[in-house]
């Protein structure tokens, strides 16, 4: 094989690499909460993945500062919540969870995602 198609392949291959753990491998940081957590809302949901533990109330505080629309609702379907999140308000929604697991919140277009996961 030439050097040129050599260098071609490894190029390639170094690219396909980087594609992948630049973009497709998402590292999500999850942030345990006790009682209550601040989510701020601006180009998505930060922080983006929440732990909260069975069977205790737990305050989550929105505050969107983004202008969009699509990020002025947020849609916690598991727990039947659909909140309007004004802009430069805080906005408190309190949850109660009564199993284990994961669930997604979203914007009200589903374009934006968060997860709270129930240990």
């Amino acid at each position: 094989m030439e050097t040129d198609k050599i260098i071609v392949i490894i190029a390639g291959l170094a690219g396909v690499a980087f594609t992948y753990f630049f973009f497709l491998r998402k590292r999500e940081k999850e942030v345990s909460v006790t009682d209550e957590i601040d989510i701020k809302v601006s180009g998505g949901y930060s922080p983006e993945v929440i732990s909260i533990p069975l069977g205790k109330t737990t305050k989550i505080n929105f505050l969107r500062t983004d202008p969009t629309d699509c990020l002025s609702e947020v849609v916690l379907g598991e727990f039947k919540i659909r909140k309007e999140l004004p802009l430069n308000q805080k906005v408190t929604v309190e949850i109660t969870p009564q199993r284990v697991g994961e669930f997604g919140y979203s914007c009200s277009m589903n374009m934006y995602h968060g997860k709270i996961i129930v240990k």
